[in-house]
């Protein structure tokens, strides 16, 4: 026995000390964790279970309605309390029940409630794409979301669905369930359940009359209701049914006969022709709803009893539909019915969107074009895509030259770029090709500001190119990329804020019944400087007041704002008609057209209209503040026609000064030296002819300037009067008074700008022969050796002459200046430096016979030297004055000015699209 026992304990001690292989442990290991896992989940699970709502009978027969407020926090509309009519599963077609099972649950009837096949799929699907990539859920399992569950992609909801869809199937029939999902589902155009859903659509209150076609687009609606509409989108409704079909086929529904033949159907034939009944202010609900399915994930506002907070002015909203209805004391006027119109307004300064107008009359069945149409955006396009990115990066000021002189080619093309008025001006400032929408200047601008840069600017804006590329007839829209009411105001609506750009809104927060909040309001960004947006803003101003979009100005108000029109390679006139713009309270986008987009419009000035009256109905009660100038943006006083910018000098004609706006440091520093003062005429003379009883007056102008000579004439003490004005050098004066004094004045104008003009020249003759006048009693000669010399030492001009003569008075003029001097001398102090003199003396009896006479007029001329130029100056002599005196010489004239336009007259229309010789307004 001791034997024995020994030989145990060994061998106990031998498989003690005995090692276990390594993937033995690992084994082990795994199996302990997956143990304590199961353990783990299985107690998470059960938690879950266990917290799961309870089976509600009253839950299951409606959705919960959801109440939409305006920004007020007012009930505008509550959702899901109407649209609703019932079925029993007996009024249910074998056909629809075919194509809704086969669509969304085929192995319905065979289940208990949940799939495992499917579940089985899906978990493969989430593993791979992530979690939430694909569902599982039978028709049972949908029942329990939208009765008792949120629609978070939870994995606890979803342990809870399930759960509840095993004690659904327990307590309800196979075919209660369906009675439930059908009753309860959206349907789209404000439908709840399939039966009104029918209705909606197809006009049919009687389900047996479905046809197997309408029997698949009512299965396939719920997935994207609104994606699906068959009002909305007549394409996506058939593909969409194309594949209920198939999949009917797929699951010995029907036969692939039957399919095809389904197939042929015409989606719009099968639509009621009335429209359905609608909720308040459709439009903007329709917004809503796009807003809630994008920002809140799996929310639907008609079913989830959701408290919607939304951006509504209802009195916008209210004069929107009106100005877009067929009302009799409607004051826009439509050519006809079947011009269609959609708008946007938004709140400037927050990008809120205040109303929409979806369509004429309002019809909710119908197309929302200030939300779903995609059309060229004509010039409207032109701030977004040129000028705006031009001031931005160039940082080019509003009177940027841009050469208008031709038609523009289109690269790799035989098309050109044209001008709406086939008109080419040369050189012209940027404001003035904006406000008169030139396309040549624009696209120019385009080019110089790199397609990269544009690009980035618009898309900052909201905009999306086509294909995800910018060409040239973008500058214009004139391509294929296209925009809607919605979002143009969008993007001009930062030019109002200062650059600070958010895609616009409708909804600012939703709360679900369990009071969980979801915040949507979209956060803001400065997508330009802000002189670019006030730059921008002050040449829409011009566009309004002095360009083509005049009809659209509201004289009480600062309003900034741009047109645009469309135009077909192949026919005249415009098939799209814009009008955006803006205040700092609202801004407006407004769009015209048909809804054949190849059908022109007889009139293009609704958009005008439309646009004027909401912003001036939005504005009458509240405070409109204008644009504020930034520190970034100076103004500046520009010479008109210099090029590059000059300022005007002290000769430059107050007709050719504008003033512009530049970005700080940027603004011109040079003087123009286009208008130097003209120089006066030289050897002034004018006598007496006996033999015809005339005055003849000759002159000299040595200058190259391109002047014309303007005369005038004094009798005795008379006023100076013009006789006329001349090119030529000379001049007779006809019908003279016996024995007067006549004082001739002799100006240059500039023949550009007549305001331009030089000093003037004075030379007097008394009429009778000059020996009759020596020796008649009263005779006052002329003063001789008249002189004028600059005194450097004390700043003064010493005049100086001799008189031979009756006792007389002189007068003296400097510069048109007079004063009476009884000596033969006169000083003139205070002589600025640079400045020339002209003085003029003319003796005056004043004894006996000779009171009064006056002699004939000399005259001299000097110039006060400058620091410059020190050598300049000295004595002048005798009139008339030599032409040393002015010595500098004009400089000569650069021929760029601004070549004016005129607006475009009712009827025309400027836009246009790529390739097809654009000529975009």
């Amino acid at each position: 026995m001791a034997d024995n026992s020994q030989s145990r304990s060994a061998r106990r001690k031998q498989k003690k000390n005995k090692k276990k292989p390594l993937w033995k442990k690992i084994v082990l290991s795994l199996l302990i964790i997956l143990i304590v896992m199961g353990i783990g989940a299985g107690a998470t699970a059960a938690y879950w279970i266990a917290t799961a709502p309870d089976i509600n009978d009253a839950k299951l027969s409606d959705p919960l309605a959801s109440q939409i407020l305006d920004k007020d926090g007012e009930v505008f509309a509550v959702l899901g309390e109407q649209k609703r009519t019932k079925v029993n599963y007996d009024e249910l077609p074998q056909g629809l029940i075919d194509a809704v099972t086969a669509t969304e649950d085929a192995r319905f009837f065979e289940h208990s409630g949940i799939d495992l096949r499917r579940i089985g799929a899906a978990v493969i699907a989430n593993i791979t794409n992530g979690f939430g990539s694909e569902g599982a859920s039978t028709i049972t399992q949908q029942v329990v979301e939208k009765s008792f569950l949120t629609p978070e992609k939870k994995i606890s909801l979803k342990v809870q669905e399930q759960w509840l869809a095993l004690q659904l199937e327990r307590e309800y029939s196979k075919e209660e369930i369906l009675e439930m999902y059908l009753n309860k589902i959206y349907y789209g155009s404000g439908a709840y359940g399939v039966a009104k859903a029918a209705e909606t659509y197809f006009g049919k209150k009687d389900l047996s009359e479905l046809s197997l076609a309408e029997s698949a687009i009512l299965a396939g609606l719920p997935q994207r209701p609104s994606a699906y509409n068959p009002f909305e989108n007549p394409e996506l409704t058939k593909e969409r049914m194309n594949t209920v079909l198939t999949l009917m086929v797929r699951h010995g529904k029907i036969s692939q006969e039957e399919a095809d033949k389904a197939r042929e159907v015409d989606i719009p034939s099968l639509l009621q022709k009335s429209s359905p009944d609608s909720t308040p202010y459709e439009a903007f609900l329709q917004q809503v709803q796009k807003e809630v399915e994008e920002k809140v994930d799996g929310a639907d506002i008609y079913t989830d009893g959701l408290t919607i907070h939304t951006t509504l002015d209802t009195d916008a909203q209210e004069h929107v539909e009106f100005l877009l209805s067929n009302q009799e004391d409607n004051p826009i006027s439509y050519p006809d019915d079947e011009m269609q119109a959609g708008m946007a307004v938004l709140d400037t300064k927050s990008g809120a969107i205040r109303a929409i107008g979806g369509n004429r009359g309002n019809d909710p069945g119908d197309f929302n074009y200030a939300l779903q149409t995609k059309r060229q955006p004509g010039s409207t396009m032109k701030p977004i895509t040129a000028y705006g990115p031009a001031i931005e990066y160039d940082k080019i000021s509003t009177y940027h030259q841009i050469n208008d002189d031709k038609p523009y080619p289109i690269p790799g093309t035989d098309a050109s770029i044209r001008n709406w008025n086939r008109q080419y001006g040369g050189w012209m400032t940027a404001r003035h090709a904006l406000n008169q929408s030139l396309n040549v200047p624009a696209v120019k601008t385009l080019e110089e500001v790199g397609y990269e840069n544009a690009k980035k600017f618009a898309e900052s804006l909201g905009i999306k190119f086509a294909d995800d590329k910018m060409t040239i007839g973008d500058a214009i829209g004139g391509t294929s990329t296209t925009v809607n009411p919605l979002q143009m105001a969008g993007a001009y609506r930062a030019f109002g804020n200062e650059g600070i750009y958010n895609e616009p809104y409708a909804v600012t927060k939703v709360e679900f019944p369990d009071e969980r909040t979801v915040e949507t309001k979209p956060e803001s960004e400065a997508v330009m400087a802000d002189y670019t947006a006030y730059m921008m803003t002050d040449m829409l101003k011009s566009a309004i007041s002095e360009g083509t979009g005049k009809l659209a100005d509201i004289p009480s108000l600062p309003v900034a704002g741009k047109t645009g029109t469309t135009n077909l390679s192949d026919k005249e006139g415009s098939p799209d008609s814009w009008f955006s713009g803006y205040t700092t309270n609202y801004t407006i986008s407004v769009w015209t057209g048909y809804n054949d987009n190849q059908r022109t419009l007889p009139d293009t000035k609704v958009p005008h209209a439309l646009f004027k009256n909401t912003m001036a109905e939005l504005s009458k009660d509240i405070e409109t503040k204008d644009f504020v100038k930034p520190d970034s943006v100076v103004e500046a006083k520009v010479e008109k026609g210099s090029n590059p910018a000059a300022k005007p000098s002290e000769y430059t004609p107050s007709a050719s000064i504008i003033t512009e706006l530049f970005v700080k440091g940027t603004e011109p520093k040079e003087t123009s030296e286009k208008f130097d003062q003209l120089d006066p005429v030289s050897g002034l003379e004018a006598s007496f002819n006996e033999d015809s009883n005339t005055i003849d007056v000759n002159w000299k102008y040595d200058s190259d300037a391109d002047v014309s000579f303007e005369v005038s004439m004094k009798v005795n003490d008379g006023e100076m009067q013009t006789l006329s004005t001349t090119e030529e050098n000379e001049m007779e004066i006809t019908e003279v008074e016996p024995g007067a004094n006549y004082t001739i004045q002799v100006v240059a104008v500039n023949n550009e700008d007549e305001s331009s003009r030089s000093e003037p020249k004075t030379a007097t003759v008394k009429s009778g022969t000059e020996e009759e006048d020596e020796n008649e009693e009263g005779n006052i000669p002329p003063v001789e050796g008249l002189s004028a010399q600059y005194n450097e030492g004390n700043s003064i001009i010493d005049v100086n002459w001799n008189y031979n003569g009756p006792p007389a008075s002189f007068e003296v003029s400097v510069n048109g200046q007079t004063q009476t001097v009884d000596s033969n001398g006169l000083e003139i102090s205070g002589a600025t430096p640079g400045q020339s003199y002209t003085i003029t003396v003319t003796p005056v009896g004043k004894n006996g016979n000779n009171d009064g006479v006056r002699g004939q007029s000399q005259n001299t001329s000097v110039t006060v030297p400058n620091e410059e130029n020190p050598d300049e100056g000295g004595g002048g002599d005798q009139s008339p004055p030599p032409d040393e005196n002015n010595p500098e010489e004009p400089p000569a004239d650069d021929g760029e000015q601004e070549q004016e336009q005129e607006s475009p007259g009712e009827g025309e229309n400027p836009d246009s699209r790529p390739g097809q010789g654009q000529e975009n307004q």
